[in-house]
């Protein structure tokens, strides 16, 4: 109960070719070997960051969904990323959590990246979610989302050194462009010391259909900002076992966590 296994998929993304990118990704995971437990894949990962939601967007019954539940019952593992969903008439960029046996929680996209027009487009999720795991609490969150450290934050800003944080795991999954990807390393860092959690960033690599250059720079970061895992522009499937110990220890000997400001999210 101590340990989770991820399995972290920076991959190149074929644009706006679904049957592409599901079939490269299947064959990456079912390359996998080792045991694994969450198997993670990057922002929009059938389609690229795509401003085409009228033409790519699917229902939770659609194939990609349907792909997804397959896949994760193949591999007995959780499996996880972000895709283009239409529902009641809006678009959201859906950050789905499936498990092995076809359930499923999602999150939608909090914040929407303006400066590419993508809150033209989509509509905003207005909740979180924290998916459970052998009792590890894991916060689902996407890309921009990252430059947002309130809608991060531990909840239990009053919590002494036994009580449990809100959750041990932050997960971003992305398209975040090489452009900035100083920002993305230090903000993943930035949110792995605040949050005392480990922080994991997936993101794509190669040039997209608006030639934008993504250099990958997936991270794996422990709760005192240390880089566990780092990759920079080649496509990698990585995995890591994480110790529950290590972030149990390090909140009893920083008790930071009890000393921060309260607040609400509405």
């Amino acid at each position: 109960m101590n340990t989770l296994r991820f399995s972290l998929i920076q991959t190149n993304l074929f644009w706006e070719d679904k049957g592409a990118n599901l079939d490269q990704l299947s064959q990456k995971i079912n390359a996998i070997e080792q045991p694994t437990e969450i198997i993670i894949l990057p922002e929009m990962f059938s389609t690229g960051f795509s401003m085409q939601p009228k033409k790519l967007a699917e229902n939770m019954e659609g194939p990609t969904v349907d792909w997804m539940r397959r896949i994760a019952a193949d591999q007995r593992a959780i499996l996880t990323g972000s895709i283009i969903i239409e529902e009641g008439g809006h678009y959201f960029n859906r950050f789905i959590w499936m498990l092995p046996n076809g359930e499923f929680g999602y999150y939608d996209k909090r914040h929407l990246f303006g400066f590419a027009g993508e809150d033209k487009q989509y509509s905003a999720g207005n909740k979180r979610l924290i998916a459970s795991v052998k009792g590890w609490k894991i916060n689902l969150q996407v890309c921009y989302d990252l430059r947002f450290p309130v809608w991060a934050r531990q909840g239990h800003s009053s919590m002494g050194i036994e009580e449990e944080a809100e959750f041990d795991v932050l997960l971003y999954v992305a398209n975040w462009p090489e452009k900035r990807n100083h920002a993305w390393k230090t903000l993943l860092t930035a949110r792995a010391i605040e949050n005392q959690c480990f922080t994991i960033g997936v993101n794509r690599v190669g040039l997209d259909g608006n030639n934008i250059a993504h250099s990958g720079d997936s991270m794996v970061v422990g709760p005192l900002g240390e880089v566990l895992y780092h990759c920079a522009y080649e496509e990698d499937v990585f995995h890591i076992s994480l110790q529950k110990e290590e972030l149990v220890k390090t909140r009893q000997q920083f008790p930071f966590l009890k000393d921060a400001d309260d607040f609400s999210i509405l």
